[in-house]
């Protein structure tokens, strides 16, 4: 059985991992406001410039670029986006579990990695990692989607990949977001609308269709990435929030455990020592 003084060292220690974990849940509501109006912001950039690329593509027949080539599948990329830090709940678990049915047990997939953790674990499990890009997780630069967009295009070109997908978890508010995976290349060939609506109207390119998608294609890759990267660093923020705010109520409902114990302890032996008093006066009548 526990002394009363075991049980006051433990209420200090859980008082002072208390007051850490309601820091730091303090710290990632701060950082988790700026990381969510990037990621919302991100966001009808994103949409736009895929609806242009798109319109861009319907209006041009037998495109021809490199990163449009669609090849025989033989390489998939997993682009895995993780954090680079612990004590964010099941983050980073989630996004590997999303990624793990792409690429488990499969000869013709190369991983690349944003993050430490999402590093460490495939790397510790054998799998071989192709890129691994540190410390950008939780405050993603557009330079570092210019980055991660240059080396997956440039492997895309040279025909290492055949395909590239990303996996990331999707913001949508500070306590809701969702792993998924989209793919980033071969684009899918555009949707033609067929009836029910008004023709198309006719798209004009200046100074030409080629000139504009050589421009579009790698703005679009540096775009998506880039909105990918600010969603998962705000998800991250946010499950960090949750978690240390779970971690701070549980600290609390500890401490009130604990010193009931302590109340109940102290008063036992209170009770035990006038016993004993009362025991000692009684042998000497």
């Amino acid at each position: 059985m526990s002394s009363t003084s075991d049980i006051r060292r433990r209420i200090k220690s859980v008082k002072s991992i208390q007051q850490i974990t309601k820091a730091m849940k303090m710290v990632a509501a701060a950082r988790l406001r700026k990381a969510q109006d990037k990621a919302l912001a991100s966001k009808p950039y994103t949409d736009k410039m895929i609806e242009i690329l798109n319109n861009v593509a319907q209006g041009v027949e037998d495109i021809n670029h490199p990163l449009l080539a669609v090849r025989e599948v033989k390489k998939v990329a997993y682009l895995i986006l993780t954090s680079d830090k612990g004590l964010a709940g099941a983050y980073s678990s989630n996004v590997i579990r999303e990624a793990l049915p792409f690429v488990k047990d499969r000869d013709d997939v190369s991983i690349s990695t944003v993050g430490r953790k999402g590093r460490d674990y495939f790397r510790n499990r054998g799998y071989e990692i192709d890129h691994e890009y540190i410390g950008i997780s939780e405050r993603p630069t557009y330079q570092d989607a210019t980055q991660l967009a240059r080396d997956m295009a440039r492997d895309y070109i040279t025909a290492k990949y055949d395909e590239i997908h990303i996996v990331y978890t999707r913001f949508f508010s500070p306590g809701h977001f969702k792993p998924e995976a989209i793919k980033l290349l071969p684009l899918d060939p555009p949707k033609h609308e067929n009836g029910g609506g008004a023709a198309a109207q006719p798209i004009i390119f200046g100074p030409s269709a080629a000139t504009v998608l050589e421009v579009l294609l790698p703005l679009y890759l540096e775009t998506v990435i880039y909105g990918a990267l600010s969603q998962a660093a705000a998800s991250e923020l946010g499950s960090r929030m949750l978690a240390m705010s779970s971690a701070t109520d549980n600290a609390q409902e500890l401490i009130s455990a604990l010193i009931l114990n302590y109340n109940k302890l102290r008063q036992a032996n209170i009770t035990r020592e006038i016993s004993e008093i009362v025991g000692g006066a009684e042998a000497l009548k």
